[in-house]
């Protein structure tokens, strides 16, 4: 196949993985692109990598796909979620807590976890903070990045009010980089309670 011919189908590949995996991310409540962009390309056959769209390509498709079918439904779940993560935010608020994710975003599914960030010198007030209130979670390590920097964060997983909660724990000083999941990855967007509160006002 001649080159220019095999790159306009691998473009055209491209476009159909990012529609399939916004479907499925809409639908199937992933917030994973990446998760998302394999299931999408094994559905279509698509075993050329090099045909994978960026997670900037997806989310387009995601908003379009969530106006066009789940408008209404889109608009109420995200105030939904954001009034959880603000009263989860006021709870938590001796450890300076952040929204993130897809519900800060607006692109949260029908089954999207709520993400928060929190700020602390002590990890373990955090848990202990947790037990206190009586409410159970569990722990998991994840690779994020501060800056340059790649360090494991404890992420505590747990229920409230009828969704589920991860909650990343940094540093202190981290408050002040630009947090990634991967090195090459773009600067996790973040909202304090002051910003959510008035995205909330803006929502009604």
């Amino acid at each position: 196949m001649p080159k220019e011919a095999k790159h306009k189908q691998q473009q055209m590949m491209r476009a159909r993985i990012a529609v399939a995996a916004a479907r499925i991310m809409a639908e199937d409540g992933i917030d994973d692109f990446a998760l998302a962009k394999r299931k999408a390309a094994r559905q279509l056959g698509a075993e050329d990598t090099q045909a994978l769209p960026k997670n900037d390509e997806v989310e387009l498709e995601l908003r379009t796909y969530q106006s066009l079918y789940q408008g209404k439904e889109q608009r109420e779940r995200i105030r939904y979620l954001r009034g959880r993560a603000l009263e989860a935010m006021l709870l938590l608020e001796g450890f300076r807590p952040y929204l993130s994710g897809p519900v800060l975003t607006g692109t949260a599914g029908r089954y999207s976890d709520i993400d928060l960030q929190l700020f602390t010198d002590d990890n373990k007030a955090v848990e202990l903070f947790l037990l206190s209130h009586a409410i159970a979670y569990e722990v998991s390590l994840q690779r994020h990045f501060a800056g340059d920097r790649e360090r494991p964060i404890s992420v505590l997983k747990f229920d409230w009010e009828d969704v589920v909660l991860n909650v990343a724990v940094y540093g202190i000083n981290d408050e002040r980089s630009t947090l990634k999941t991967t090195l090459a990855g773009k600067p996790m967007h973040r909202a304090s309670t002051n910003s959510l509160t008035e995205l909330l006002a803006n929502d009604a």
